[in-house]
């Protein structure tokens, strides 16, 4: 083994946690979806048991939020798979890193082109969040009229 081989390799250490602190903040993000997706689950099943026994604005009214979910649904679903795809770029640029250092090979394009990946489909992903979430303030707005703003500050 080459003398500078054990500082190389502690030095390619250092520089692939930057990566493994970005696939922490994915796992993160995930969980915090994960939990959206089940809470949104959870009120689908409520409004499905709902549906048969409305009619006329009520049953629009179960049928309009349902459509929400159903999109706020999709959203979550996307941005967990470009999270995942994005964890999966972040694990292939530190085995780049890894493997240009044990192996000798210049895998720098490599590493900065799985980076990008990674960044660029989280970003993605943190925008179809966005998405939902407007769509959930969206559903969550209080009628105008239970506010009584005719009445002013209180």
């Amino acid at each position: 083994m080459h003398p500078e081989h054990p500082v190389m390799l502690a030095q390619t250490i250092q520089l692939a946690l930057a990566p493994v602190f970005v696939l922490v903040a994915i796992g993160n993000i995930m969980n915090i979806l994960t939990n959206r997706l089940a809470r949104m689950v959870d009120r689908s099943r409520h409004l499905q048991t709902l549906h048969a026994g409305t009619k006329g604005s009520e049953h629009d009214g179960v049928v309009a939020e349902m459509r929400i979910i159903d999109r706020r649904i999709a959203h979550i679903g996307r941005a967990l798979l470009l999270l995942v795809l994005s964890g999966l770029a972040i694990g292939s640029t530190v085995a780049a890193l890894f493997l240009g250092e044990l192996g000798g090979a210049d895998l720098g394009i490599v590493t900065a082109a799985t980076f990008v990946l990674a960044i660029a489909l989280l970003m993605v992903a943190l925008v179809l969040l966005l998405l939902e979430t407007r769509l959930a303030a969206k559903t969550l707005r209080l009628p105008p009229e239970l506010l009584e703003l005719e009445r002013g500050e209180l």
